[in-house]
C-alpha cells in the first residue's frame, strides 16, 4: 500500500514535532531566566555548562571529524583553532571576528588539502 502526506500534512509534522516542543523549553527558560540575577550562583553554573558543552563540541570537530575534516590533519585543524583564538584575543574578545578567522582557516584548510 502507498501512502503519501501532502506538501502542507508535512509542514504540519515538522511544526507539531519539530518546533513546537522545542519552543515550549524556550518560553520556559526564559521565563525561569528572568529571575536570576547576572552574578549569582545558578547564573554562573549556566554558564559554565554552556562553555563546557562548547568546549565539547569543539572538541568533536577536532578529534573525530565529520566527512569533510577528515582530509585535513589534526595539526592544521589544530593551528584554525588557535588562530581563531588568537584573533579573538587580538579583537577585543570579538566572538564573531575569532569565529570567523577559525572558520576561514578550516574552509581554506579544506580547499588546500583536496576535500
Amino acid at each position: 500500500m502507498s501512502w503519501q502526506l501532502g506538501e502542507g500534512a508535512a509542514i504540519l509534522i515538522v511544526v507539531l514535532v519539530g518546533f513546537l516542543p522545542t519552543e515550549v523549553w524556550r518560553t520556559l527558560a526564559v521565563l525561569a531566566g528572568r529571575r536570576v540575577e547576572a552574578g549569582s550562583e545558578v547564573f554562573l553554573w549556566v554558564k559554565a555548562v554552556a562553555a563546557a558543552l562548547l568546549a565539547a563540541v569543539v572538541a568533536r570537530l577536532l578529534f573525530d571529524p565529520a566527512a569533510p575534516l577528515q582530509v585535513v590533519p589534526l595539526a592544521v585543524r589544530l593551528a584554525a583553532v588557535a588562530g581563531g583564538v588568537l584573533a579573538f584575543m587580538l579583537t577585543r574578545r570579538s566572538v564573531f571576528v575569532g569565529v570567523l578567522v577559525g572558520e576561514a582557516l578550516l574552509v581554506g584548510a579544506i580547499l588546500a588539502f583536496g576535500g
